[in-house]
C-alpha cells in the first residue's frame, strides 16, 4: 500500500491538556493575581524592602542638588512664602485670619504631603516598568513605598513646622498630640488614592500630564491659604457646594492639624463630625484603593 493510501493515525484523546499538565506539576500562571489574603501576606513579608525602598528614594531624590536634603524643607517653605505674598498681602487674607503665617504654613505642609503622594502614585508603575517586568513581587509594593517616602518627608517637614510655630508664639502643648492621629489617617487616605491613580496611570499614562491641573484645582478649594468657615459665612452658596467644601477630605485633615497646633483655630471652625469624616475618608480610600489596585495585579507591566 502506498504511503498516500495508508490510513492516518487517529489523534490521541487521552493526552492531558497544557493546563492540566501544568497543574499536575505544580506550575501556575506567571503574574497571576493571588487571593487578597495571600496578597496581604506577601506584602507583609516584604515590609523591610518597602521601608528600604522608600528611604533610598528619599535619600536620592535631591542627590544632584547642591543643597541636598535641605530642599525637602525649602520646597514647601518657598511655596508658603509665595502664597503669603499673593494671598496674604496682595489679597488681604492675612488681615482677616488670626495667626495667618502658622495657618498658612500648616495648610501648605499638610497639603504637600497628599499632593506629592498622588503625584508619586502616577509614576509608581510606569516609572518602575523595568522592575515590574523583570521581577515577580506584589505590585502594591511600589505605590505603598512611594507613599511611605512622602510620609518620611512629612516627618522632617513637621519638625520645621514646629520651629516656625514657636517663632510665632505657638509652643508645644498636649493638643499637639492630636496631630498624630490626624496625620495617620491622612497617610492612609493618601496611600489609598495613590494606589488608585497608580492603576489608572498604568493603563492611561496621560493621567500623569493631567494630574498637576487637577491637584492645583483641588488645592484652591481645600482652604490651604484661605478659611473655608469664613467664606461660608460671607457667601450664600448652594447647599451641595457647602457640603462639598466641608467634607473635602484634604480640608478635613488640614482643619484637624490646625486645630491641634494653633490656639486661635478653635473647635467652632471645624466641620460637624470632623473625626468621623477623617476616619471615613481614610477607610474608604485606604481599603478601597488597595482592593482596586489589587484587582489589576495581572495587568501591570504587560503593555
Amino acid at each position: 500500500m502506498s504511503p498516500a493510501a495508508r490510513p492516518s493515525k487517529p489523534p490521541a484523546t487521552d493526552s492531558p491538556g497544557l493546563g492540566e499538565l501544568a497543574a499536575r506539576h505544580g506550575l501556575t500562571v506567571s503574574g497571576a493575581r493571588p487571593p487578597l489574603g495571600t496578597y496581604i501576606a506577601q506584602l507583609w513579608s516584604r515590609r523591610h524592602f518597602i521601608t528600604a525602598f522608600a528611604t533610598a528614594r528619599l535619600t536620592s531624590q535631591y542627590s544632584q542638588a547642591k543643597l541636598g536634603q535641605v530642599w525637602q524643607l525649602m520646597t514647601p517653605l518657598l511655596n508658603a512664602a509665595v502664597y503669603y505674598f499673593v494671598f496674604g498681602m496682595l489679597m488681604g487674607t492675612a488681615r482677616r485670619i488670626p495667626d495667618f503665617v502658622p495657618f498658612l504654613v500648616t495648610g501648605v505642609f499638610v497639603w504637600t504631603f497628599t499632593a506629592n503622594s498622588i503625584t508619586a502614585g502616577t509614576r509608581a508603575v510606569s516609572g518602575n516598568i523595568g522592575l515590574v517586568q523583570a521581577l515577580h513581587f506584589p505590585r502594591a509594593v511600589l505605590p505603598i513605598g512611594l507613599a511611605l517616602q512622602q510620609l518620611q518627608q512629612l516627618v522632617f517637614s513637621m519638625g520645621a513646622l514646629a520651629v516656625i510655630l514657636m517663632c510665632f508664639g505657638e509652643f508645644p502643648k498636649p493638643s499637639w498630640l492630636l496631630a498624630v492621629p490626624a496625620l495617620a489617617l491622612q497617610a492612609l487616605f493618601s496611600t489609598g488614592i495613590a494606589m488608585v491613580v497608580a492603576r489608572l496611570a498604568a493603563r492611561t499614562p496621560d493621567i500623569a500630564q493631567l494630574m498637576p491641573f487637577l491637584l492645583r484645582t483641588w488645592m484652591y478649594v481645600s482652604g490651604v491659604m484661605w478659611s473655608i468657615p469664613m467664606v461660608l459665612k460671607r457667601l450664600d452658596l448652594p447647599e451641595p457646594v457647602v457640603l462639598a467644601l466641608r467634607c473635602n477630605p484634604v480640608a478635613v485633615y488640614i482643619d484637624l492639624v490646625r486645630f491641634a497646633l494653633i490656639d486661635s483655630y478653635t473647635k467652632a471652625q471645624l466641620p460637624p463630625h470632623v473625626w468621623a469624616l477623617a476616619l471615613g475618608w481614610a477607610v474608604l480610600l485606604g481599603v478601597g484603593g488597595f482592593v482596586y489596585f489589587w484587582k489589576a495585579e495581572e495587568e501591570y507591566g504587560r503593555g
